[in-house]
């Protein structure tokens, strides 16, 4: 499956308008840790690795170019198997954990999200708060192939325009983590055009 996501902003209309009718799923709290290397090799070709909790998880970007992008499309990777072959790392030598440090990947960014989660119609609609202050809606919708992708989209700003919400681009929280705490890793992005 592959997961093709937008990002708005809210505010309490918008909210309002979102959740009526939709099945309230629950609400979670988690810590999020992104990891690159020195020279930015992963985030400057979109590439997002993060530990979520005491999980490691890899997005990897199915994109146009960001100049052209209008929501986010990504597969995911989940096990420690995958992720491991994805760079090719050998998990009978050492714990992912112990791989990921090895290969010069630290934290850049460590921040806790408060998410509640909703149900509507063929759409996951998540509404995080963090602690730095950036509140944003991730409106979801998940496709069997590649070529249901643009379909999606489609669904996705349909759905969205019909609430209400402002279609525009949206940072993801990592970024917006760094535009208020890395502006250096935050410039490499924008010459890599990975961000707006």
């Amino acid at each position: 499956m592959i997961e093709v996501e937008k990002k708005f902003l809210y505010n309490e209309a918008t909210i309002k308008t979102l959740t009526e009718g939709a099945e309230f799923v629950g609400e979670k709290i988690f810590t999020d840790s992104y990891f690159d290397n020195e020279t930015f090799s992963l985030t400057t070709k979109d590439i997002w690795f993060r530990k979520r909790g005491e999980r490691f998880e890899l997005k990897l970007p199915l994109n146009v170019k960001m100049e052209e992008r209008v929501s986010d499309q990504y597969k995911e990777l989940e096990t420690e198997k995958e992720i491991a072959d994805y760079f090719k790392w050998n998990l009978s030598e050492a714990s992912l954990e112990e791989l990921v440090k090895k290969s010069g990947f630290n934290p850049f960014a460590t921040f806790t999200t408060t998410r509640k989660k909703y149900k509507k119609d063929d759409f996951t609609i998540d509404i995080d708060t963090t602690d730095f202050g950036f509140n944003i809606i991730e409106i979801e919708i998940m496709v069997s192939e590649e070529s249901d992708i643009e379909e999606g989209i489609k669904k996705i700003l349909e759905f969205a325009s019909s609430i209400g919400s402002e279609l525009g681009y949206v940072c993801g929280k990592g970024v917006e983590f760094l535009k208020k705490n890395n502006p250096e890793h935050l410039q490499k992005l924008i010459e890599a055009k990975v961000v707006k």
